[in-house]
């Protein structure tokens, strides 16, 4: 089993399900996955750097459209971004 098989078994097994998908910032979303940092540019930083450690989330999120540039995450990047993550 690879790690998005793990975290999506996780996440159906344990979660309480109150992370919603849909479109999210990437400030938004940064800041649900590390609230810890006061500083939200901080948090981005530190999602997009954890998001680059996964090479094949990388991949598949340039394959339904991801741009960099952007500042938003759709709904579908999102989804991937969990299946890989985990919820926040």
């Amino acid at each position: 089993m690879n790690n998005k098989q793990n975290n999506a078994l996780s996440q159906r097994e344990g979660s309480g399900g109150s992370f919603k998908i849909r479109t999210y910032t990437k400030k938004e979303l940064a800041c649900q996955y590390f609230p810890m940092y006061e500083n939200p540019h901080s948090a981005v930083k530190r999602l997009m750097s954890l998001i680059n450690a996964y090479t094949n989330l990388v991949e598949e999120l340039e394959q339904i459209g991801y741009q960099k540039s952007r500042r938003c995450f759709t709904s579908r990047e999102v989804r991937l971004i969990v299946e890989y993550l985990g919820e926040p």
